[in-house]
């Protein structure tokens, strides 16, 4: 991408001259916008990978250690609730220090985490590693997020729903891989993330910064639950549908491979992340196949395969289950709500970012990340103590798929009820230009509608 500007003329009103400006100067050996949206996409994939890798580890750590499915869901927990806080306090400072800096910390910490991983010797040590992870995961998907729609609106908002899907997948699946053929199942994964983090805080070097400095960083870190008035209906449409695809991604990667192992009576590893790979491939896929589909379809589309996907998957488990076809529609299930998870997250992004301005993109979206692992974590753990002290693990699996098939509909509601009015606002708001071409800003502005210009 050229680094020329846009002319001050062809700036829109509100958007801030000096956040543009920082592109101004060209920096000698900075990457272009291919390459950084590259890069960034890349540590979105490695951070939702080092997440979803200790997976197929949950079983080996289980038996080396003899603790619990409560003890696998806090662990697991702990991760999304540390995320969570992340994002409330770090959420919006990237806005204020710029990208880079944000980033760079935030890969020294995955890399600190993975050391921890690598020393392990307890539950302990497992607690710890997982909050360093989420920790810096919080700090830095906001951050990333922005960055590529900083970069490219267009190519970031493709990036920033197809990334954790293919982070998800890869991590559990490479792990498995890993833990059951390779030496040292315990280290070896985290050894390969932890130079996979090191050659990514290099590459940010070379990035240009896309935000200039902005007084206010203390001040942002103060938690707060602000959301600009022209997203407010969008959020209440998509936070259900966002909150019951992550949930759904908790139930496979906390209780997943101890539901696999039911159905197959193997203790293979790589059945145990086969799951989790099955469910996030399969939402890739979406992101891929509905890119350019209208957002409220994409929404309807996400919605019902997440509905259809969940019912064969519980049909899978029923009480009396097993054998070949009980894992083969326990499988077909998993694919179907994988694409209703890719569907519905991408739906989710597509159809609030655009009525935002871009200072406000980092905190938005770390809003929508905070809903996201709300409903990773917490299910979860109540998940693992219901496996425990409830009805055991089936039982426990049906509950919770029927809760997120409850909360499919209630989006789906919500989306009868007022998408039309949420596309109207939008049709009403122009969107504010990021960082562009020459030729792309030297286009007569006009108003246009977000979902018109994303879809």
């Amino acid at each position: 991408m050229s680094s020329a500007l846009p002319t001050p003329q062809a700036v829109p009103p509100r958007t801030s001259r000096r956040r543009l400006a920082v592109h101004a100067a060209p920096h000698r050996g900075r990457l272009g916008a291919t390459a950084s949206l590259g890069v960034l996409a890349s540590i979105l994939v490695s951070l939702l990978a080092a997440s979803s890798a200790p997976t197929p580890l949950y079983a080996i750590y289980q038996q080396h250690w003899g603790f619990s499915p409560i003890t696998i869901t806090v662990v697991f927990g702990v991760y999304a609730v540390a995320v969570l806080l992340s994002l409330l306090v770090f959420g919006k400072i990237s806005d204020h220090v710029g990208r880079r800096p944000v980033l760079l910390v935030a890969l020294l910490g995955q890399a600190l985490a993975m050391v921890v991983f690598v020393e392990a010797g307890g539950v302990d040590a497992l607690l710890a590693a997982r909050v360093l992870q989420g920790i810096s995961t919080g700090a830095a998907v906001g951050a990333i997020g922005a960055g590529m729609l900083d970069v490219d609106a267009r190519r970031g908002g493709f990036l920033n729903s197809l990334a954790p899907t293919l982070g998800t997948a890869g991590g559990a699946m490479v792990s498995g891989i890993l833990v059951q053929y390779l030496p040292a199942p315990t280290r070896l994964v985290y050894l390969v993330l932890l130079g996979v983090f090191v050659l990514q805080a290099l590459a940010v070097l070379a990035l240009r910064e896309t935000v200039s400095r902005e007084r206010g960083a203390l001040a942002s870190m103060a938690p707060e639950f602000k959301l600009p008035k022209p997203a407010r209906a969008a959020v209440a449409i998509a936070a259900p549908v966002m909150f019951a695809v992550w949930a759904l991604t908790g139930l496979y990667a906390a209780l997943g491979p101890a539901i696999i192992r039911t159905l197959v009576h193997s203790s293979s590893v790589v059945w145990g992340g086969l799951p989790l790979f099955v469910l996030a491939s399969a939402a890739g896929l979406a992101v891929v196949l509905l890119r350019g589909t209208a957002t409220r379809k994409v929404m309807f589309i996400g919605i019902g395969s997440l509905v259809a996907g969940v019912l064969i998957t519980l049909t899978s488990v029923a009480p009396g289950g097993g054998g070949a076809l009980a894992v083969t529609m326990f499988f077909v299930g998993a694919a179907i709500s994988g694409f209703g998870f890719g569907g519905g997250f991408q739906g989710g992004i597509r159809m609030v970012v655009p009525l935002v301005e871009p200072h406000e993109r980092a905190g938005v979206l770390s809003l929508l990340y905070v809903i996201c692992y709300v409903g990773l974590g917490v299910p979860a753990v109540i998940g693992g103590f219901l496996v425990v002290h409830g009805g055991g693990l089936v039982p426990t699996a049906r509950e919770y798929g029927a809760v997120v098939v409850l909360l499919a509909l209630a989006a789906l509601a919500g989306l009868l009820r007022s998408g039309r009015r949420v596309e109207h606002v939008a049709a009403a708001r122009p969107v504010a230009a990021p960082a562009m071409t020459a030729p792309a800003a030297a286009e007569p502005a006009r108003r246009r509608s977000p979902w018109e210009a994303l879809d």
